[in-house]
């Protein structure tokens, strides 16, 4: 399948054009660069430096390229700067959808893959998080994914032919196993890259929020999914769209790593201690978040291969070592 991935050359785009690749479809690329790396892209994958919300130029790559399938990856996602540029938000991540969705619909293109986010929960009433609890997120960052999910249900009303797919991500962890690709975020939020770059001498110690949940070492727990099985997930999806079908999918492994086993992790994969300074809760920090991602896999098949906290470590780590400023490394 003709496949274009509109944030391709980001951290979970790159990837899943990777994966694309190998699995037999043709991947195009459209990013602007302003969060993704150039060299994430792999040569001879055509890549397009702009914006998804570019009607007019994607409607001619759609049509020159004869694309059957958008894969839907770019987005701003950080919560906190989500709360301080709202409008930043809703511009990037919904508007910019809707003119998508417009260069799709002006030259026939009906199937869309969408990345959403555990996000548009907010503080679910129930853990493991099925797909069919209430969605009340508690921040622009996870309204915004909510909002572009509302729209592309309500397109899909009024023209039965469209198809799409909205997966709710847990916390996408990990690099390719064969240590091609991995995640350069700036700035880095994530904790597992977070506290490599700690090993790595580039931060002085990672600040663990809150050690007093109910939990069983008193860390947040969450669930890490390896980013080769989300991108797997993504293509097992992809193709299983028919005209007329919505999916809404989970995509966790089902059960949670605290921070501080992520951190016990980091230091058994790497032989290293780590400095860590121990803070006060964040507010709006849920004690414990994990996925129950029995639809996909009792509908799709689907089964995540790396669920071990410390192999999911180790693909980061590989990666992490052989760039260790990121990209420009």
């Amino acid at each position: 399948m003709r496949v274009l991935v509109v944030g391709g050359a980001g951290y979970i785009g790159s990837h899943a054009v990777k994966m694309l690749r190998e699995t037999g479809h043709t991947p195009v690329v459209v990013d602007n660069l302003s969060r993704g790396h150039r060299q994430a892209v792999p040569d001879g994958v055509p890549l397009y430096q702009m914006s998804g919300g570019d009607m007019e130029p994607i409607q001619d790559i759609l049509k020159r390229h004869a694309i059957e399938c958008v894969m839907h990856f770019a987005a701003f996602a950080y919560v906190g700067e989500s709360v301080e540029q709202p409008l930043a938000y809703y511009q990037n991540n919904v508007a910019e959808t809707i003119r998508l969705l417009q260069a799709m619909e002006a030259v026939g293109v009906e199937r869309i893959v969408f990345s959403s986010t555990c996000a548009t929960y907010g503080e679910p009433a129930r853990i493991p998080i099925t797909e069919d609890l209430p969605q009340e997120p508690i921040n622009p960052y996870g309204r915004s994914k909510l909002m572009v999910e509302k729209i592309l249900a309500d397109y899909a009303a009024s023209h039965p032919q469209f198809s799409y797919a909205a997966l709710r991500y847990f916390n996408v962890a990990g690099a390719a196993r064969d240590g091609t690709l991995g995640e350069d975020h700036r700035p880095e939020t994530h904790l597992i890259p977070s506290v490599l770059l700690t090993v790595l001498g580039q931060r002085d110690r990672i600040v663990v929020f809150g050690t007093d949940y109910p939990t069983p070492d008193g860390t947040c727990i969450r669930d890490y999914i390896h980013v080769e099985d989300l991108c797997a997930a993504h293509i097992l999806v992809m193709e299983q769209l028919r005209p007329g079908k919505a999916c809404i999918y989970n995509l966790g492994i089902g059960r949670g790593y605290s921070v501080k086993e992520v951190i016990d992790a980091v230091q058994c994969v790497t032989g290293k201690a780590v400095p860590v300074e121990y803070g006060p809760r964040r507010p709006g920090d849920p004690a414990v978040l994990y996925a129950d991602a029995t639809k996909i896999r009792t509908e799709l098949g689907w089964q995540p291969q790396v669920t071990s906290i410390e192999e999911i470590v180790e693909t980061a780590w590989r990666w992490h070592m052989r760039h260790p400023t990121g990209y420009g490394s």
